[in-house]
């Protein structure tokens, strides 16, 4: 794992607005990896940000257990099944997560993906 491409995923983990959440699909887009290669990332080296906001496409929380105290503080509801949150609630608005990973990525100086 490159560390530019780790420090992109985890940057863009923090733009991820509280109470708001993002697939490991959603992040790999904007930073240019795989969805496996960030959930790869977020298991190694993800615990100094708001990992507890990515999670699978369908809304399921690989690590439901622990994130749920921080879904009730943000605000973020189990769904029916109790398995994860209605992406369709509380997915974060693509546009707005782009835009803000583009401006603390050139604040930053970080690099951008490439293709």
């Amino acid at each position: 794992m490159t560390p530019d491409a780790v420090d992109r995923v985890l940057l863009a983990v923090v733009m991820i607005p509280p109470g708001r959440v993002a697939s490991y699909g959603d992040i790999g887009a904007l930073v240019g990896v795989g969805p496996r290669r960030v959930g790869s990332i977020m298991a190694r080296q993800g615990d100094g940000v708001p990992w507890w906001r990515v999670l699978g496409a369908s809304g399921v929380s690989p690590v439901l257990d622990a994130a749920l105290p921080h879904w009730r503080r943000e605000g973020i509801a189990v769904r029916r099944d109790g398995r994860g949150c209605r992406m369709a609630d509380y997915r974060a608005d693509p546009h707005q997560l782009a835009a803000d990973y583009a401006f603390a990525a050139a604040e930053r100086g970080r690099p951008q993906p490439t293709g």
